[in-house]
């Protein structure tokens, strides 16, 4: 097909010395012809791709040449071929396809290949160059072309004729190439190497690597002897206005030693390119290009030969480097990149070729060299990536983990297996008595019957909005005995989160309880307490498999809306195996059930009973003094799973439980002094496990078992090493193995990791990344480090994120929602450390311009409108202005803080204490608050001092243990009635005095 426009002179150039070089090498056994090949999947047809290559290659007419005596515009399209995608769903850069020679004086000198699956799905674009015609940068810039086309965007022109040798000569550089000679060994060892074709290696390396050409000769070099590297540079750095797809790059000659290291290479390097050495066009080109090209074949044949048979060559390798590309930029027409690399080509007069491409997180290096020799390159390949990124964690102990797992279990295979083993065993244990595990599986039976009823099956998402109950948990059964995976919302939330997670989810209905059904669209909800106990079981051919979703749990989103994460049974089948073993649950076994079911970290006391045979101890309502003091005492339960937070207070109620097996703690990080409360309380046959685990990585992956002796006064108890098939990997920001000891960012590996986010594709791909041996990895936002004992330790966060009561926090999301609100222009949430050196959120509000500021009141009740109550911020301020840094951030430092300087700390009382009960009740707060007591008055709300509801918690049981005759802390709690949201100073010592307590006299009743 013709796209040349007529009425434009045709494009023509010289054929450069070098360019008649590759001429001349060519063979039918080795065609010389750049590669380059774009990774990744998508819907791309070959029509619009040949649509797109057509536009692209008439702003690009170096792609559509032939030799007539110079190199001249054909006209015609490069083709398009559809070729059949490997076995491993990619290439093959060995096979038949990529091994045609493109004929120059006949032309196609280019071409493009769309490999596809057996589904019709593309898995790669390939782009084709004869060396005669293009560079390795041209490839680039045409297939960036083709790219640019297939989005709709304008594809700049390259039109330039200029050629090599005349920018060299422009750029006027002195001196001469170093004397080309047979002398230089190859690094692969044995004796001259037979002719014959070549072969193409490929080892992508995790990171990007400064001095990467350096680096990749030092590690050639080293155990081999003196060597010489030839190194093409592009040209066009110093002509950048030159606009081609040409052969525009010499090379410069790098010589070294044995031993020497990298920054040796590299200063060489340097000085060589400040030098322009590579503006010289050598003798040998120039001779050969006055020779005709079947001469000069002749004589480069004769040379190559010799050189086979001698085992010496002109230079030990060539090293290119293609520089860093986006694979972004190599996407479009409905096919997303995932990886961009060039093949080399395998050039006469060398024993091999190494080219590399940098793109973000990964390092592609490829090599070609005889077939012969196949075997050393490829140990030499490792080599090199193993210089360029030695990994401590590879040989660790904690990440042998690949262990053998049930590929085709689901949570209903594994519930029903303990139905059918122990049908009358008790399931559930609550106010309404306990449940076997017959009647619970009958109850989701009819759950499950009523929504096949109403068309739900597999691939959706029913909401489930209920508080901890056996109605609750027969709903949860039976969303998943459906088919579909259930979306837990929890009934603390405000009414327009649940609405706004049931939209976004498209959840084809919502299971409620009745007193929420009005909380939800009418048409989608179903009452839990309408439905019948019993149903049909459903068809098998109905049930979900190991590759379906189970739940859909949301959490807070940087981009100022929550995501949802979806998890597949197979990655929960994968925590509850691990977890069975690890926590020894079986048929005596009791978790208490008193977190939300919204909260990923319910899982492990929800699910994992039920899929070992044992129980669950509902814990419902609001969770307050005296119903953990129940839980652990009176409940009959021997398993916890919960926050640090929860477990520091459960310590300090006096609480005294016996029989208990295993404490889970995860959510947020350890304190050892906790751990070691714990220990007392709880007795050395209960043990502690620090889990950890994003919901990305279902509930938990990593663990460690706490050790009193060692741990105890531990600022942070150690998260471990991974469990189950999952492993770890501490990468640097370039995602480069960071050394033993050193922090790094957490990226976590397995049959754990969740789907990915729920139609968020970009945070997807920034949030679920391959590693550069294909491994598919969930970037935590964490940081850790091994310690020298062989367990990693948690040391915070890489970016804004916070854990607010175990719950994790986006403050981006916050502020978006504040913005909301019709009286402010901007706003800012940060974390920091507030009373007693928790970490909570303060924001940061603008109010709009000609308007007053709104009360803080005000904006607190927008947001908790909105937000769950984990994510209303401790403190609200408005400020003028965000103040910035140099480079346009806002500088979190610069603003206010408000427990520092404010109120909370310094702020003469209004009303002081004005009795001794008053004044005990200032102590308290003080110490949970971590504030001085003088600056605590009468009418001081509690949270607004920086207290949340666990603290409040903590509070009353202070209160009830240290104040004379005030009770229990749940009498306490029920004292305060409606003012327990928002306490004052004063609310507290009424409700104390009304329990006929208190060493002071008088106060005020009013």
């Amino acid at each position: 097909m013709s796209t040349a426009d007529p009425r434009e002179p045709r494009y023509r150039r010289r054929v450069s010395p070098a360019e008649r070089l590759y001429l001349a090498g060519a063979r039918p056994d080795r065609p010389l012809v750049i590669q380059l090949v774009v990774e990744g999947r998508g819907g791309l047809d070959p029509r619009t791709l040949e649509r797109a290559v057509a536009r692209a290659c008439a702003a690009l007419p170096g792609t559509r040449l032939v030799r007539r005596g110079q190199w001249v515009d054909s006209g015609r399209t490069p083709p398009v071929r559809r070729v059949a995608a490997s076995a491993t769903g990619a290439v093959d850069p060995n096979g038949p396809d990529l091994r045609r020679e493109l004929p120059p004086d006949t032309g196609p000198t280019c071409e493009v290949l769309l490999a596809t699956d057996g589904a019709g799905t593309a898995r790669a674009v390939v782009f084709r160059a004869f060396h005669g015609v293009m560079d390795g940068r041209g490839v680039l810039l045409w297939a960036a072309g083709v790219f640019r086309a297939l989005r709709g965007e304008p594809v700049p022109p390259a039109k330039d004729t200029l050629t090599d040798d005349a920018l060299a000569a422009r750029l006027g550089a002195v001196g001469r190439r170093p004397l080309l000679g047979p002398r230089w060994r190859s690094p692969l060892g044995g004796g001259p190497r037979a002719a014959g074709p070549g072969v193409v290696l490929r080892r992508p390396v995790d990171g990007r690597h400064p001095g990467l050409v350096a680096r990749v000769a030092a590690a050639v070099a080293a155990g081999h002897g003196p060597s010489r590297f030839m190194v093409p540079v592009d040209l066009r750095r110093h002509a950048p206005e030159a606009a081609s797809t040409g052969n525009l790059a010499l090379p410069v000659f790098l010589d070294g030693r044995d031993g020497e290291p990298w920054q040796a290479w590299h200063g060489r390097l340097l000085r060589a390119l400040a030098e322009r050495r590579e503006a010289v066009v050598g003798r040998a080109e120039r001779a050969l290009a006055a020779l005709p090209v079947v001469g000069a074949a002749a004589l480069l044949g004769l040379a190559d030969s010799a050189m086979t048979r001698t085992g010496r060559y002109l230079s030990t390798a060539i090293i290119s480097h293609l520089g860093a590309v986006d694979p972004a930029d190599y996407s479009g027409g409905g096919f997303t990149a995932s990886a961009v690399f060039s093949l080399p080509v395998h050039s006469p007069l060398v024993p091999f070729s190494v080219v590399a491409v940098e793109s973000p997180g990964r390092t592609e290096l490829t090599l070609a060299c005889a077939a012969t020799a196949a075997g050393p390159a490829q140990a030499l390949l490792e080599r090199i990536a193993d210089t360029l990124a030695p990994d401590p964690l590879r040989a660790w102990a904690g990440n042998r983990t690949d262990r053998p797992r049930r590929g085709d279990a689901t949570l209903v295979g594994l519930f029903a297996e303990q139905v059918a083993a122990a049908p009358d065993a008790v399931a559930l244990t609550g106010p309404d008595g306990p449940t076997g595990y017959a009647e619970l599986d009958s109850r989701a039976d009819a759950v499950a019957a009523e929504l096949a009823a109403r068309g739900v099956g597999r691939g959706d998402v029913v909401g489930l909005l209920a508080d901890r109950s056996v109605e609750a948990v027969a709903g949860l059964w039976g969303i998943l005995k459906a088919g579909a995976a259930y979306l837990p919302l929890d009934p603390r939330h405000p009414d327009a989160r649940i609405g706004w997670s049931l939209a976004d989810a498209r959840a084809a209905l919502c299971l409620v309880r009745r007193g929420h059904a009005a909380r939800v669209p009418a048409h989608t909800a179903l009452v839990l307490d309408d439905l019948p106990r019993a149903g049909a079981r459903p068809a098998p051919a109905d049930a979900a498999g190991p590759d379906d979703l189970a739940y859909v749990i949301y959490t807070s989103g940087s981009t100022g809306r929550p995501k949802g994460v979806q998890v597949e049974h197979r990655s929960v089948v994968s925590y509850v195996t691990w977890a069975r073993d690890r926590y020894r649950v079986d048929a005596d076994t009791r978790f208490a059930l008193f977190t939300s079911l919204a909260f990923d970290l319910t899982g492990t006391a929800l699910l994992l009973p039920l899929v070992c045979g044992g129980s669950v101890a509902l814990v419902p309502g609001e969770v307050g003094p005296a119903t953990l003091r129940a839980t652990v005492e009176e409940a009959g339960v021997n398993a916890l799973k919960l926050t640090p937070a929860h477990l520091d207070l459960i310590c300090r109620l006096g609480v005294r439980p016996a029989g208990f097996r295993v404490l889970v703690v995860g959510g947020e990080q350890l304190r050892g002094p906790v751990a070691a409360g714990a220990a007392e309380v709880f007795g050395p046959d209960c043990r502690i496990v620090n889990e950890y685990g994003p919901t990305e990585a279902t509930i938990g992956c990593v663990a460690h078992d706490f050790d009193p002796a060692r741990e105890g006064d531990a600022p942070a108890v150690p998260i471990g090493a991974p469990v189950g098939t999952t492993r770890v990997f501490l990468l640097d920001a370039e995602r480069r193995p960071v050394p033993a000891g050193a922090e790094g960012e957490l990226y976590l590996s397995g049959a754990q990791l969740a789907r990915g986010y729920l139609r968020r594709p970009e945070e997807d791909r920034e949030r679920f990344v391959r590693l550069a041996d294909g491994t598919r990895a969930y970037r935590t936002g964490d940081l850790a480090r091994l310690r020298p004992e062989g367990v990693l330790e948690f040391l915070g966060r890489a970016d804004e994120q916070v854990k607010i009561r175990g719950h994790r926090v986006e403050p981006g999301e916050v502020a978006a929602v504040l913005e909301e609100h019709p009286g402010i222009a901007r706003a800012h949430v940060a974390a920091r450390g507030g009373p007693g050196g928790r970490r909570v959120l303060c924001a940061y509000a603008v109010p709009r311009p000609g308007g007053a500021a709104p009360r803080e009141e005000e904006l607190r009740a927008h947001l908790a409108a909105r937000l769950p109550a984990a994510m209303v911020p401790a403190a609200l301020v408005c400020v003028p202005d965000l103040p910035r840094t140099g480079n346009g951030k806002i500088d979190t430092a610069a603003l206010p803080d408000p427990f520092t300087g404010g109120r909370a700390e310094t702020a003469a009382p209004s009303a002081p204490p004005v009795d001794g009960l008053e004044a005990e009740v200032a102590a308290v707060w003080a110490r949970v608050l971590g504030t001085g007591a003088h600056g605590i008055a009468s009418e001081d709300d509690f949270h607004r001092l920086g207290g949340d509801s666990l603290s409040l918690l903590e509070m009353v049981a202070a209160v009830a243990a240290e104040v004379p005759g005030a009770g229990r802390a749940e009498d306490v709690l029920s004292g305060l009635g409606e003012t327990a949201a928002n306490p004052t100073l004063a609310d507290v010592c009424r409700a104390v005095r009304r329990l006929g307590g208190g060493s002071g006299s008088g106060g005020r009743e009013s």
